[in-house]
Parts: C-alpha cells; sequence; structure tokens
C-alpha cells in the first residue's frame, strides 16, 4: 500500500509553463485527502520552490536543493546536508579554469561569482532552459528571468561567503558548451564526496555527496515510521535517477522524461504536459482501492 507520494517539480509535477496545473493540484489533493502523504523533492532550493507553489495552498514536505535540506508541512527545516567550504574550493578550483559563472545556491539568495556581464548571461542561461521557444530579448521580459535576477547576489569570491556563514546547498553551471559541462563532470569525478547530476543537458549540478534525492528521500520517509515500499516516487531528469533507481514501492518515470531514468523506472507515466503525475496519483488511488474493496470481500 503507498502512503507516500514524492514528486520532482520541473518536467515532472509542474507543465511547461513551469507551473502546477489545475489537473495537477486537483489530482494531488485527492491523494492527500485518501490519506496519503504528498513530498516535493526538487534541485530548486526552498525559495525557488515557493515561488511556483503560491497561491496552490498545497501542505506537504519539501526535500530541496536536491536533497541538500528537507523541511516538513510546516515548512521546519528538519535535515541539512551542505557543502563544506573547503569542498566549495576544490570545485571552484577547477571550474574557474573555464569560461563559465558558478551558481551558489543556499537556503536563500542565490549568489554568482564573476563579472557583471558573466553573472547576466548565466543567468538569462539559466532562464532560457524555461523558455527554449523564446528569443533572448524576449526571455529578460519574462518573470522566471525577474525572479533570477531579483533573488541573485554577486560576490566577489568564496571567502566573502564563508564571512557571512550562509550554508551552500548546491553549484549550479549553465552552459551551452556541453562538451565544456562533460569534462568538467569527468575532472570531479574522482573526488567522492561530490554528486553530480544534470535537470536540464545544459547544466551541472554539484552538491555533497549526502545530499542526493534517493538517499535522503528514504532516511526521511523511514524517520517519519515509513517504509520503501510504502512510497511512490516521480521523476523525469538526471538528478532524479537517484530515487527512481531506488527499491521504492513505485518508480515512475515521465514519458518526457531522460531514457536513462525511463529505464531505471518500474512504471512509465504520460508526460508533463498531459498531466502525467495527475495520471500517475488517480491510478494509484483507484489500484489501491480496488484491492482494499477485494480485501474486505468474504
Amino acid at each position: 500500500m503507498i502512503k507516500v507520494i514524492a514528486s520532482d517539480m520541473d518536467g515532472t509535477l509542474l507543465g511547461d509553463d513551469h507551473r502546477i496545473a489545475p489537473e495537477t493540484l486537483k489530482a494531488v489533493k485527492e491523494a492527500v485527502n485518501a490519506g496519503i502523504r504528498f513530498m516535493i523533492c526538487t534541485g530548486r532550493n526552498f525559495p525557488g520552490a515557493m515561488q511556483e507553489l503560491e497561491g496552490t495552498d498545497l501542505v506537504c514536505d519539501y526535500i530541496v536543493g536536491s536533497g541538500a535540506e528537507v523541511r516538513d508541512p510546516e515548512q521546519n527545516v528538519v535535515l541539512t546536508y551542505p557543502m563544506s567550504m573547503e569542498l566549495c574550493r576544490r570545485v571552484y578550483r577547477v571550474i574557474r579554469e573555464y569560461p563559465v559563472s558558478m551558481v551558489i545556491c543556499t537556503n536563500g539568495y542565490d549568489y554568482r561569482i564573476g563579472t557583471t556581464d558573466e553573472v547576466e548571461e548565466s543567468i538569462l542561461l539559466e532562464a532560457m532552459l524555461f523558455h527554449m521557444n523564446l528569443s533572448r530579448e524576449e526571455v529578460k521580459k519574462t518573470p522566471v528571468y525577474l525572479r533570477m535576477i531579483e533573488r541573485t547576489k554577486v560576490i566577489a569570491d568564496l571567502a566573502e561567503l564563508e564571512k557571512k556563514g550562509v550554508p551552500v546547498y548546491k553549484l549550479f553551471l549553465f552552459s551551452e558548451d556541453r562538451a565544456m559541462l562533460e569534462e568538467i563532470r569527468k575532472r570531479l569525478e574522482p573526488d567522492r564526496e561530490i554528486a553530480a547530476a544534470s535537470s536540464f543537458p545544459t547544466n551541472l549540478e554539484l552538491t555533497d555527496v549526502k545530499a542526493q534525492k534517493g538517499p535522503v528521500l528514504k532516511a526521511y520517509i523511514e524517520s517519519l515510521g515509513y517504509t520503501m515500499d510504502e512510497v511512490m516516487v516521480l521523476g523525469d531528469s538526471l538528478n532524479d535517477l537517484s530515487m527512481i533507481s531506488m527499491d521504492f514501492g513505485a518508480t515512475v518515470a515521465m514519458e518526457n522524461g531522460d531514457q536513462e531514468v525511463k529505464r531505471a523506472a518500474k512504471y512509465i507515466t504520460k508526460t508533463n504536459g498531459e498531466f502525467g503525475v495527475a495520471y500517475a496519483i488517480r491510478e494509484l488511488i483507484k489500484h489501491q482501492g480496488q484491492t482494499a474493496a477485494a480485501e474486505r470481500k468474504p
């Protein structure tokens, strides 16, 4: 019996407009009303996740920063797996050899190291991932781009961040040079304290190895008294692979998902544009209702 549903956001719970559709929200609330606990598992930090859920009245648990922070339904922080400043320095010593700006994701603002032009280009490239059909100038007028500008602070170096005492949850790189990102990933691969994943082909996400969605989700649900076979997870991209590849009760990939994620999943649902999360939830509720009815028969 599935008692917990944990869903990724972008490409999964959210549509291509990066908002949760009314149909999907309705299905999530049907699950909650049926006694199923709902959890968000996203690469976004908490403020970034909440921006897209604004006005939904959704009460859930939050695993954010790809597992670097966990919050309960009252939004209290209950677990954190930040990167040490020494680990950040090791990563930065490699990254600064390349023409790419590094995004430092924290529990609040995003911090970026680089010149004004480099930082603006980095933000633009990130925003373009959410609006691939728009020109660069059109993207600059979108709410996504404007929110990124609003929540970004530029710093000179890591020492400035260390002085502030801000926990670092994730390091993001965005570039259209995919070969460069792959080269960076391979150079960092020998460092066993680093976990590398991607939400899109043009980004690289680096966290402490303990901050991965699957292991963090397992630890959190078990702390609440649930078992792995009572959990359904949904995702689409490589930063979801750590939970899709684990032996949770039901692992569901989106039809629009990465091929490796789809191969690892036990089930495949419809695309995010076709409300695949809503479809999977309703199939689950229907199946569990039928099972319960059969068990009640004399």
